[in-house]
């Protein structure tokens, strides 16, 4: 198995998975992202968003998109996982905790305070998974999220 930085040809495969993702957390119909936004975001002038890839010797097994947040209290930046997926046929097999062992080197390396990403409440098996690995939950937190209507109500 490799970690590796995504490149401009896994683009399709990426948003396959992305697609994947949204069928798991019961969501199918709700991915907009295109091609060209994805080559965009990862690979544009400036990218603010990076994915890392995780492939054997059957191909592209899964992904991790991420990008940069910034602790106001520990005055250093952090990695926000956004999306790590494994296919289904290759769970169990390590490419999940490689992902993240490889974002963990990542924020070590450049010395960032910390790596955090949300889970769905129902998703027991990833929740296990985490807890695994020494990760934990931020109790007394609540995500909240202003989208679509009213992101434009509350800006207008």
């Amino acid at each position: 198995m490799t970690i590796r930085p995504a490149v401009l040809s896994d683009v399709p495969v990426i948003l396959e998975l992305i697609h994947d993702l949204a069928i798991y957390e019961k969501e199918p119909d709700a991915v907009r992202t295109t091609a060209q936004m994805l080559e965009s975001a990862l690979f544009g002038p400036e990218p603010k968003v990076f994915a890392d890839i995780a492939e054997d010797q059957h191909g592209v097994q899964g992904f991790a998109l991420w990008f940069l947040n910034f602790s106001t209290w520990e005055g250093v930046h952090g990695i926000y996982l956004e999306d790590l997926y494994v296919r289904p046929e290759a769970r169990g097999g390590g490419h999940g905790k490689a992902l993240l062992q490889g974002l963990a080197r990542t924020a070590v390396d450049r010395g960032y305070a910390r790596v955090e990403w949300s889970v769905l409440d129902w998703n027991t098996p990833s929740i296990d998974f985490y807890r695994s690995l020494g990760a934990f939950p931020m109790d007394g937190w609540s995500t909240f999220r202003l989208t679509a209507e009213a992101l434009t109500e509350f800006a207008a």
